[in-house]
């Protein structure tokens, strides 16, 4: 989609947007799949609700992109702008066991950054690609932990009210891989607050978290993360790879050998490829276990 209209044009510079023409998702998205459309970088948190606000009175729609590390986007020209955060520097500030972190920072950086000044309890996060502010969204965690069991507030913008506002922890409900959030609220930062932890001790346990990761996962290649939640009590990973479905492909889209919850593009893929292995999978899972898997991954479909 194009911002045509002179009038959202010239009122974005006021609001500290920074326009970029027909910008490729499949650039901004760990799948490397994904359409074209106008983005819109705000650098000042106050001016969302303005510009929610002028998107609204223009009907023009739009989505949040964050980091696009956990999204399958659909092909083509996509029937939507996208709003991002810019990340501001610095992006994080510490005092004592708190960090103030803003919702573009990346995920990795900051639990190292952290990490450096003797706070831990994130170990798990250090091999999850994408910005704070998706992985609160959805709770990310690894290995035991997840980050929501250190949220003390959440910066918002609330979507549906269009203002701001500042959420205790315990307003939100964290769960396995899903929060109380409106699909369409937008992170701006959170609060942490992490044990005291010596940096030797912390990196000890990145390393391991790390070589877990390289035995087990695709790195390096195009991928979403986990495709499907594990459901309660099994590994949707282990069904899939039980029915011999690593290697399965659909054009470039596959299901990963090194991970069966991982589909990787190999290539070239589409989102119809994806799309169609992900239906394919989820169905042949559904006849012989009686399980009904449920996407991990967002998608954006055109």
């Amino acid at each position: 989609m194009r911002i045509e209209d002179a009038k959202i044009i010239a009122a974005l510079p006021e609001l500290c947007v920074e326009l970029r023409r027909d910008a490729s998702l499949a650039e901004l998205t760990s799948l490397a799949i994904g359409g074209t459309t106008d983005l819109l970088r705000t650098k000042k948190h106050e001016s969302i609700p303005g510009l929610l606000n002028l998107l609204d009175s223009y009907g023009v729609p739009h989505r949040f992109l964050g980091g696009g590390s956990n999204l399958l986007v659909g092909d083509g020209e996509l029937p939507w702008v996208v709003l991002q955060l810019a990340s501001p520097d610095p992006d994080v500030v510490l005092e004592g066991n708190f960090a103030q972190v803003d919702a573009a920072a990346d995920l990795g950086r900051i639990v190292t950054y952290c990490a450096k000044h003797d706070l831990g309890g994130m170990e798990g996060l250090i091999g999850v690609p994408g910005t704070v502010g998706g992985a609160l969204r959805m709770n990310a965690g690894a290995y035991g932990m997840q980050i929501g069991s250190y949220v003390r507030e959440v910066k918002l913008c609330r979507a549906a009210t269009r203002q701001i506002e500042i959420l205790r922890g315990e307003q939100v409900s964290f769960e396995y891989r899903h929060t109380s959030f409106a699909p369409d609220d937008m992170m701006l930062a959170v609060k942490l607050e992490l044990p005291s932890k010596p940096y030797r001790e912390i990196l000890q346990g990145i390393r391991i978290c790390n070589e877990k990761r390289r035995s087990s996962q695709p790195l390096g290649q195009k991928s979403a993360g986990c495709i499907f939640k594990n459901p309660p009590g099994t590994s949707a990973g282990r069904m899939i790879d039980e029915l011999g479905l690593k290697g399965l492909s659909v054009g470039d889209a596959r299901v990963s050998d090194r991970h069966a919850n991982f589909f990787v593009n190999a290539g070239n893929a589409n989102a119809k490829d994806m799309l169609s292995l992900i239906s394919d999978v989820r169905e042949r899972v559904r006849s012989v276990f009686d399980v009904e898997l449920e996407h991990e991954v967002v998608i954006w479909n055109a």
